[in-house]
């Protein structure tokens, strides 16, 4: 395992915690955060991060945040994973997406999320979890 993985693993323990302090202490003040790239604007600095997360931890509940499969090259770790939780009013949301993170030393000083915002809209309107997008989920997590 290498340092980036292992740092992304003390932020998913620290977000499934629900310690958003915890998980902020591994970001840069100047980090910048595409959540949904390219379909959002970037999330600029930890002040706007810490915003961010605290709207997502009122919806996420019983956070199963998995990572598939992983490379890292020097300070660059790509991620294939899946968020999957449940919303306030009892949703199931699992929303498969590929990342990647840049490092400044073992500070996250960039994050870019690529993930279907119309996956996620049918899940929150309440449309089953599709055929395709439970496959996703039936793989073993990495190590």
């Amino acid at each position: 395992m290498g340092r980036c993985y292992a740092i992304l693993g003390k932020v998913i323990a620290a977000w499934q915690a629900k310690d958003i302090e915890g998980v902020l202490a591994h970001m840069a003040d100047d980090i910048v955060w595409y959540y949904a790239a390219p379909g959002m604007p970037p999330v600029r600095g930890k002040a706007a991060a810490a915003k961010l997360l605290g709207n997502f931890q009122k919806d996420m509940h019983g956070i199963q945040w998995r990572i598939f499969a992983y490379a890292e090259t020097g300070d660059r770790l790509f991620i294939e994973g899946v968020d999957d939780y449940t919303t306030a009013d009892g949703k199931r949301i699992a929303a498969p997406y590929a990342g990647v993170l840049d490092f400044k030393g073992d500070l996250i000083c960039g994050w870019r999320d690529y993930v279907d915002l119309g996956v996620l809209a049918a899940q929150k309107a309440g449309e089953p979890l599709s055929r395709q997008v439970l496959e996703l989920l039936d793989r073993p997590v990495a190590s």
